[in-house]
């Protein structure tokens, strides 16, 4: 199979516009795209056709800066994915990019499971594409945030063998129990599964995987701690074991920690995500915000 060049691709799935000057976006695609009604900007929009600096913009009021790169697709999508456990961040014929929610899991864990894959399958199946998602890597059923699915067996396969050089950053948002007593530092330990497949830590090699978690803490109150974790391995529950060993579990983890749950769930998301297209090395950068009941956890508590 003969792969296209990144930049032959690119301009076969998007016209690729530069910002000059200050202006909002629906102001600069109709100035760019000459001729375009106002309507038909928000149907692009709306369709999850535009993208500013590779992030999905929907909003036309969205205010561009000189330099930000306006990516509008050459393909109508004939069905849109409408989930309330799935956003799909970016998409092309290779990978699927989406910001899972909490309360499923990323693969079936058995036959006939609904989870992330079931979503993504029927949404290709409604644009008759003939492909299925690929599972690459996991998030747990109550941890949210970015995850990249392959869409053929190949580039499953380029990105399994290849993780560690594809995937340049992967960092989380975490609630922590209590006041970090450090502003950042790291984590390492052997992890492994017991047989009642509960993961446990241990300081030297006990035949487990090794695991490194780096960490930097946000901000505090007397209660609670918001922390921007970065993983530099990326093993099963290795956030929540960690964060377990420094004596600071995740907020809302009853496995791992003492269950106090302050916001109604488990208090970890998947924030950015970055990595060299498998197909065309194209680097890609993606990034979503901090939960808001994260955030207003520390604002509510302010002094």
């Amino acid at each position: 199979m003969r792969n296209q060049s990144g930049a032959a691709y690119a301009a076969s799935k998007y016209t690729e516009l530069i910002v000059r000057k200050p202006m909002l976006l629906m102001e600069f695609l109709m100035q760019e795209m000459h001729g375009i009604s106002r309507n038909k900007v928000k149907a692009i929009l709306s369709g999850h056709g535009v993208s500013v600096d590779r992030k999905l913009v929907t909003q036309y009021d969205f205010e561009l800066t000189p330099g930000m790169v306006v990516r509008v697709s050459k393909h109508k999508r004939s069905t849109e994915l409408n989930s309330k456990f799935v956003k799909i961040v970016y998409e092309d014929k290779d990978i699927i990019v989406i910001e899972k929610n909490i309360g499923i899991l990323s693969m079936a864990a058995t036959t006939q499971t609904f989870c992330v894959k079931t979503i993504l399958d029927e949404y290709f199946k409604r644009r008759h594409f003939k492909c299925t998602a690929h599972v690459v890597h996991r998030l747990d059923r109550d941890t949210s945030g970015l995850m990249i699915y392959a869409k053929n067996v190949e580039v499953q396969q380029i990105l399994e063998e290849n993780w560690q050089n594809i995937v340049t950053d992967r960092r989380y948002v975490a609630v922590l129990c209590g006041k970090m007593e450090k502003e950042g530092g790291t984590v390492t330990s052997w992890l492994k599964d017991n047989k009642a497949f509960i993961t446990y830590s241990s300081p030297v090699d006990n035949g487990g995987k090794y695991a490194v978690t780096h960490y930097h803490t946000l901000k505090t109150n007397d209660d609670f701690s918001l922390v921007e974790l970065k993983l530099e391995t990326g093993r099963k529950n290795q956030i929540r074991v960690h964060m377990q060993d420094l004596g600071h579990p995740v907020a809302g983890d009853v496995k791992y920690g003492n269950g106090r749950n302050p916001i109604g769930r488990l208090a970890l998301h998947a924030f950015r995500l970055n990595f060299y297209h498998p197909r065309t090395r194209e680097f890609m950068n993606f990034e979503t915000p901090f939960p808001t009941p994260f955030v207003r956890l520390f604002q509510e508590n302010k002094e």
